[in-house]
């Protein structure tokens, strides 16, 4: 694997779950790492103050990627900062499950809003700094819900698969500039994200795995760390699934 000492590297939702071990992955290979989080600044606290004094180089921000404004700001000040980034890992999502007839305006939306809508605008005001200097990795994290469907999830898959169709129509938009987009599809993590599911819901869920396991954090972390090195650059509008054969 590539080492990305001197990479900057822009990650949302890095502060818990998925998106922490990819923080940490990128750190641990030299990377300087700007981290964004929603609202969990307990976590934020703790992931800074494990990172004090270990000469790895972590910023972190509070910013909803749903808000343009707010995404638009803090792109300004790191152009301002450190001028251009190399890596961008669009991890930032949300559930809020109900069956579609009985989904409410606000739960369609929010999910939409974050996972989608997020993704975007962070690759909208990423992708000029990119081209600044002819390189750059964009990597979605989407999910095998996308074209499964679960009960429940109709926002969840709507915007994960919208992510999909987003990553090939950009990765076509920014090929010649040698600049990929790809995604990472993970399957069943063991996260905090199906830390609410039931016991029941979860026996089902493993036994569709032919792996009969979920996967862990450093797994996705791994598969990211690829399409972001050199070794993947022939690689773009590609989805990378890490399901255990799902």
């Amino acid at each position: 694997m590539d080492h990305f000492t001197g990479q900057k590297v822009i990650i949302t939702g890095a502060t818990r779950g998925i998106g922490r071990e990819i923080a940490k992955a990128f750190l641990d290979h030299g990377a300087h790492v700007i981290g964004l989080y929603n609202s969990n600044s307990e976590a934020a606290d703790l992931m800074q103050k494990e990172c004090e004094g270990s000469g790895k180089h972590i910023q972190l921000h509070c910013i909803n990627v749903a808000d343009h404004l707010q995404v638009q700001k803090f792109f300004s000040e790191i152009e301002t900062q450190i001028e251009t980034i190399d890596i961008l890992i669009n991890n930032a999502g949300i559930r809020k499950d109900a069956i579609a007839a009985l989904m409410s305006f606000s739960e369609w939306n929010e999910v939409l809003d974050v996972n989608l809508t997020g993704t975007f605008n962070m690759s909208k005001f990423a992708v000029p700094l990119m081209l600044k200097q002819k390189f750059g990795r964009i990597i979605n994290i989407t999910s095998p819900v996308s074209y499964l469907g679960f009960h429940g999830q109709a926002n969840y898959a709507a915007s994960k698969a919208g992510q999909i169709g987003f990553t090939k129509t950009l990765a076509r938009e920014t090929a010649r500039k040698k600049i990929t987009v790809n995604c990472v599809s993970p399957g069943f993590i063991k996260t905090d994200l199906i830390n609410d599911l039931t016991t029941e819901q979860l026996a089902v869920y493993k036994k569709m795995v032919p792996m009969q396991r979920f996967g862990t954090t450093a797994e996705v972390a791994d598969a990211v760390l690829f399409l972001a090195s050199q070794k993947a650059s022939y690689i773009t509008g590609a989805v990378l699934d890490v399901t255990g054969g799902l």
